[in-house]
């Protein structure tokens, strides 16, 4: 029998006021949708608005507060949206701004503010800003990206010819040639997502410009990707060599000369006197000194940021180079996080989205104890300081998926890694081992919504193969059984909602040398919350001060029956939330 609350009722659920009043976010679950994965309405085997707009009930059975939107903006789709090709639009694929529309009430109706994913580091290459930009070198609109000669002393085109030697994140170098002007433009990300120039006040005027037009319809705010990297060093010198022939120019771009400067002006130019809006800035390699700046309220720059520090720690040279868990590494990550926002500004807390593996494969134990360990997950998270993100089919427990082989990976990173990973040399079969645990693929199989073909996402044939765990693993299974990882996680909402312990108390990490157990204390005024999870498959024992006491304390929320005999210790993979 499961210790949690009783689950909540399947009816819909409408109607609920949304959170109000200054850091009202702080007391929010997000949920984030990728719209392609989500759930297809029209048969086309790709997830739609209409399929959002069909399933907002389950969001709000499950108690979140706000949704964020992968981007749904026309898009070439080279990478899967995050390339757009205008701004105040949507992709056909996913439906038209009337549908959007009728998600944006539905949603409000249901007390859920939706938040759009802003991608403005980079265009695609099939904007109109970057259709004039490189239709020739004399266009005003030139200069809104960043072009450049090829190196001095190197015919353009060749290799080696590249204004320096900047790599980019997905495999290769950072810059294009262009042969119609013989120039070179920058591409952080795929060739096809060109960069623009935030030197340029037209650009930043541009964006804002569009930004204001999406509040003014009722969007309710933005989670703004790789933000930090929209301020580059216009020196654009080279990057620590690589051993490739590339190098790394993350310091001339992570966290750059003005992007303190550039984040600071769009919060007065975009969200002053909109105290309803929530900004998120995702900011890959952003240090904890400099996310305490980006969040401080009186900077007026972002409410919370997203940093990559706990997802990296499994990694070696790159995110390919696959390391076992390490909880004491992990522990000290988020403890590092923990005190350097205890005092001035705030943190996003997240185990998976859109460009992360499945958490329970990768932090937990996806096999025999997949249930208990993705309760656990949820708990220690939700249970820190911060905003908690919940990414779709996470309250499932869903896992990884199967990869046959190198040909059913779909997305350009992981294609274009073992491209040129096997054209170095490198074993196929180590690429592909690789691949299996960490590519972005992972988080984007279709959402398993009942144990019917294709797991009830689409009547068509799905763009991505629904993992064939489906039959086991779906929504209609979990709201049947209340001791599912889904009621788990309403009772988490539940409890930031309820116990203002949860959002306002400080942090205290216990244990940080136990490489078992994670636990921590919330204390607010005279209320005292203890937090436990083994992140073990064998029982663990909490050795703790007042370990006794407090296991005779209130049971907030718990993933196991308790043995009020055994004390402290815990089951395979159990939590408890624990209130005196």
């Amino acid at each position: 029998m499961s210790t949690s609350p009783a689950p909540a009722s399947t009816t819909d659920t409408t109607g609920r006021a949304p959170l109000s009043g200054p850091g009202w976010w702080k007391s929010a679950v997000v949920y984030q949708i990728y719209p392609r994965s989500f759930a297809d309405s029209d048969g086309d085997g790709i997830g739609d608005l209409g399929g959002i707009i069909a399933k907002l009930d389950h969001l709000a059975q499950l108690g979140i507060d706000v949704l964020w939107l992968s981007p749904v903006y026309p898009s070439p789709q080279d990478d899967n949206g995050y390339d757009i090709s205008d701004y105040q639009d949507i992709e056909p694929l996913f439906g038209t701004l009337e549908q959007f529309d009728e998600l944006l009430a539905a949603a409000h109706d249901r007390g859920i503010r939706l938040v759009m994913d802003l991608v403005v580091n980079h265009t695609s290459d099939e904007h109109p800003w970057f259709t004039a930009s490189r239709s020739n070198t004399g266009d005003p609109k030139r200069d809104w990206y960043w072009w450049r000669p090829a190196r001095e002393g190197f015919e353009p085109g060749t290799p080696g010819a590249e204004p320096n030697n900047w790599s980019s994140f997905f495999s290769g170098p950072a810059w294009e040639f262009d042969e119609a002007s013989g120039e070179y433009y920058l591409h952080l990300f795929s060739r096809k997502q060109p960069d623009l120039n935030w030197e340029n006040l037209q650009v930043r005027e541009a964006v804002y410009a569009m930004m204001r037009w999406w509040l003014d319809r009722g969007v309710d705010g933005f989670r703004m990707d790789v933000i930090n990297l929209i301020s580059k060093d216009t020196a654009l010198p080279d990057g620590r060599p690589t051993g490739d022939g590339l190098g790394d120019g993350t310091a001339s771009y992570t966290c750059g000369p003005r992007i303190h400067e550039f984040l600071h002006e769009m919060h007065e130019q975009v969200f002053a006197g909109r105290d309803a809006v929530l900004t998120v800035g995702e900011m890959p390699g952003v240090t904890v000194e400099e996310a305490a700046l980006f969040t401080d309220p009186e900077r007026a720059e972002v409410d919370m940021v997203f940093q990559f520090e706990h997802v990296g720690l499994d990694q070696g040279a790159t995110k390919w180079d696959v390391l076992p868990r390490d909880l004491l590494a992990l522990k000290r990550s988020f403890g590092r996080w923990q005190d350097g926002l205890a005092d001035r500004g705030w943190n996003s807390l997240y185990w998976n989205n859109h460009d992360q593996p499945r958490a329970v494969s990768r932090f937990g134990d996806d096999g025999e104890f997949r249930v208990a360990s993705a309760k656990t997950l949820g708990a220690v998270l939700h249970l820190h300081r911060g905003t908690p993100y919940v990414y779709q089919g996470e309250e499932l427990g869903m896992t990884n998926a199967p990869f046959d082989g190198p040909g059913a990976f779909l997305d350009i990173e992981s294609v274009n890694h073992y491209a040129a990973a096997t054209a170095l040399g490198a074993n196929g079969d180590d690429v592909l081992a690789a691949l299996r645990v960490m590519s972005r693929d992972n988080a984007r199989t279709p959402m398993q919504w009942d144990d019917s073909p294709h797991g009830g996402f689409t009547t068509g044939t799905p763009w991505a193969p629904v993992n064939p765990n489906t039959t086991e693993i779906n929504a209609a299974a979990a709201l049947a059984d209340p001791d599912s990882v889904f009621h788990h996680y309403r009772a988490l909402a539940d409890l930031r909602h309820s116990v203002p312990a949860v959002v306002h108390g400080d942090f205290t990490m216990l244990l940080p040398d136990d490489p078992t157990v994670y636990a921590f204390t919330r204390r607010l005024d005279d209320v005292t919350l203890l937090v436990v999870g083994n992140f073990s498959g064998s029982p663990a024992t909490v050795d703790i001060p007042d370990a006794a006491d407090w296991a005779r304390a209130e049971l907030l929320l718990g993933t196991h029956p308790v043995d009020a005999g055994a004390g402290l210790t815990l089951q395979p993979w159990e939590s408890r939330v624990l209130r005196r």
